[in-house]
């Protein structure tokens, strides 16, 4: 069952969610508000399951290397390739 809430929106917000409605994306405010948390409540789960995934990986000893030495060997693959 849905529930009624009465929330403050500041002005900018306000502008994007009425921007949303123009552009028939969406036909309401409660429309919009309830695609927010639905992608914010997606974005968590995945935050956790990568969170649980790293540790997972760090505990059986897959990852030898630190994020940075990671990160340079990436950015040293993509000058290869030319992607830098």
């Amino acid at each position: 069952m849905a529930k009624r809430a009465s929330l403050s929106i500041s002005e900018p917000n306000e502008k994007w969610i009425q921007e949303q409605i123009n552009s028939k994306e969406f036909s309401s405010r409660s429309e919009v508000l309830n695609d927010l948390i639905r992608r914010a409540r997606e974005i968590e789960a995945i935050r956790s399951r990568l969170k649980a995934s790293e540790l997972s990986a760090l505990e059986h000893g897959w990852v030898a290397k630190s994020a940075e030495e990671l990160l340079d060997g990436f950015k040293e693959k993509a000058r290869r390739d030319g992607y830098l």
